[in-house]
C-alpha cells in the first residue's frame, strides 16, 4: 500500500488534492477529531486515486493491451457505437470496470493513428451494468493500426464519475501503452476487438492498464515479449 503512494501523481489530481487538503485543514481548526480524521482519510484516498505509476508495456506488434486497470466485467458480442465508424456488425467487446480504488489513467491498447474521437453526453448509471455502454456519458475513440485494422475503445462515466478526460485528437499518432486520459471517479473502459482477434482474458480477471495483454491479432511467436517502461 505504501508503494502505491510513492508514485507520481497525475496532473489532473493536484487541484482535487489541494481542495481535500484545504477542507481537512479547516476541519483541523475546529479541534473536533470526528471532523478531522474522516477528512484526513479522504485526502489520503484522493492522493491514492490520482496515482500514475509507470508500466512495463509489451512492445510486440499484434497485441492489444488493456486500456485500464480494473476487473473484466463482461465479454460479449456487441455493435460498436455508431460514432466510431466500425460498422453495424457485432464485435467482441471487453468491458473493464474501474472501482474508486483502481488506477484511473487510461492507456492506448496498440500503436496507430487516431481516426475518431467522439463525445456523447448521457446518464450516470452504474458503470458495471451492461446498458451503461449505450446510455451513459462516453468518449469513443477509434484507432487505425499500420496494417489497416481498426480498434475501438470507449471511456464510460459511472454513477460516481462525472468527468471524462481525453487528450488525443483525430490524426494523432499514438504508441502502445501511451497515456491518453482518465475518468473521475470510478468508471468503465470498453475495448472493441477487430474481427479475428484471439481473446486472452475472461470475466473476473484483473487487468493492469498498459501491461495486461487482452488479445492477439497475429499468430503467437516463440520469441519472448519485450517490455518498455512507459
Amino acid at each position: 500500500m505504501l508503494a502505491n503512494f510513492l508514485v507520481p501523481i497525475a496532473n489532473d489530481g493536484w487541484r482535487f488534492i489541494a481542495i481535500f487538503a484545504g477542507v481537512t485543514f479547516l476541519g483541523a481548526l475546529t479541534g473536533a477529531a470526528w471532523v478531522f480524521w474522516p477528512l484526513f482519510l479522504l485526502t489520503l484516498w484522493c492522493i491514492y486515486f490520482f496515482r500514475d505509476p509507470s508500466r512495463a508495456v509489451p512492445q510486440e506488434d499484434g497485441l492489444l493491451i488493456s486500456p485500464a486497470d480494473g476487473l473484466v466485467q463482461m465479454v460479449v458480442p456487441a455493435v460498436p457505437p455508431a460514432e466510431m465508424g466500425l460498422g453495424s456488425e457485432p464485435l467482441t467487446r471487453v468491458s473493464v470496470f474501474l472501482s474508486v480504488f483502481d488506477v484511473h489513467i487510461n492507456r492506448v491498447p496498440c500503436a496507430g493513428t487516431v481516426e475518431t474521437v467522439a463525445y456523447r453526453p448521457g446518464k450516470f448509471l452504474n458503470a458495471a451494468a451492461d446498458k451503461a455502454s449505450e446510455e451513459n456519458e462516453r468518449m469513443a475513440i477509434t484507432l487505425r493500426r499500420a496494417d489497416g485494422r481498426q480498434v475501438g475503445m470507449v471511456q464510460i462515466a459511472g454513477w460516481v464519475a462525472r468527468r471524462i478526460v481525453c487528450r488525443v485528437k483525430p490524426g494523432q499518432t499514438v504508441a502502445t501503452g501511451e497515456r491518453f486520459g482518465l475518468i473521475r471517479f470510478g468508471s468503465r473502459a470498453d475495448l472493441y476487438l477487430p474481427p479475428g482477434a484471439r481473446l486472452l482474458v475472461a470475466p473476473g480477471q484483473r487487468m493492469i492498464g498498459g501491461e495486461t495483454v487482452m488479445a492477439e491479432l497475429d499468430p503467437v511467436r516463440a520469441e519472448p515479449r519485450a517490455a518498455v517502461e512507459f
